[in-house]
């Protein structure tokens, strides 16, 4: 159902996604966003069925990506103590303060084994919304060379839309992915390809960024 609705929601938001790049494939790099068994496993604790949904066109990319040696970078939202850690996180999300969910070290903290990082792939370990609050990812991006960021993964208007926010802060081009993208219900998903349509990211689907990436 998440991906037949690509092209419905590509149209509704075309008056907005006006501000289309190319990307530069030398400066660019592969993020993917809490690919974590918590989210995409049945008896996780905060599962989202839509996330299922886009494994395969995550996967995809990631393949194109290192086919043509375009960094990869995952990210995954965990939490040790969330008395210490959690913050306002751990007070949205009661399972996290419960200490049910997202814990560093088990299994549903885990990226899932569909997507599984290589060696030497870098994974932020993150305790809020946005992989550049308090991480070294800027740092690693910036010793990478990157000006051009391909976001992937969950959920789309919490974690990637605030990620995409703050990489355009930084001055980095981003590219949000809507196929490859997902959250709990589809109205959230089109509210953020629009926001970040309007003012933040060039939105494309899954075969127009292979498309980008392999062509010379």
């Amino acid at each position: 159902m998440w991906l037949e609705l690509t092209p419905r929601w590509m149209q509704e938001i075309s008056k907005y996604n006006t501000h289309r790049m190319r990307l530069r494939k030398k400066n660019a790099a592969l993020m993917i966003i809490d690919m974590q068994n918590e989210f995409l496993e049945e008896d996780g604790t905060v599962f989202f069925h839509y996330a299922t949904e886009v494994v395969s066109n995550v996967q995809r990319i990631l393949r194109v990506c290192r086919q043509n040696r375009i960094p990869v970078i995952f990210t995954a939202h965990v939490h040790e103590n969330p008395d210490v850690d959690g913050g306002m996180t751990a007070e949205w999300w009661p399972q996290i303060k419960m200490r049910k969910s997202l814990i560093k070290g088990t299994k549903g903290a885990e990226i899932c084994r569909a997507l599984k990082p290589r060696k030497g792939e870098p994974i932020i370990w993150k305790h809020r919304y946005s992989a550049f609050y308090n991480t070294d990812l800027e740092t690693i991006l910036r010793g990478l060379k990157v000006t051009d960021l391909i976001i992937t993964g969950v959920l789309t208007n919490v974690c990637c839309e605030s990620t995409a926010r703050d990489a355009f802060f930084r001055d980095f081009r981003v590219f949000f992915i809507a196929d490859a993208t997902a959250t709990s219900e589809p109205d959230f998903h089109v509210a953020t390809l629009k926001n970040l349509a309007y003012a933040f990211a060039y939105i494309a689907t899954t075969d127009e960024i292979i498309k980008q990436i392999v062509t010379k």
